[in-house]
């Protein structure tokens, strides 16, 4: 989980874009990275499956989808 952020906000650095906020942490199973327009969310499989903001967020149009 930790990679997978520290990719994300490496790409976003790049292009001059830092974090507004980082919330939760590897060893929680959860992270929030929130660029004020967009907010990611990395989950744990067991947290991902407890959350399910798929179904929270199913009429929502998708942008992208990494998994």
């Amino acid at each position: 989980m930790r990679t997978i952020s520290d990719e994300i906000e490496k790409e976003f650095k790049k292009e001059g874009v830092l974090p507004h906020h980082r919330e939760g942490g590897a060893d929680s199973g959860w992270l929030l990275l929130d660029y004020s327009d967009v907010i990611i969310h990395i989950f744990g499989s067991a947290e991902r499956e407890y959350y399910d903001l798929d179904g929270l967020w199913q009429d929502a149009r998708t942008v992208i989808r990494i998994q």
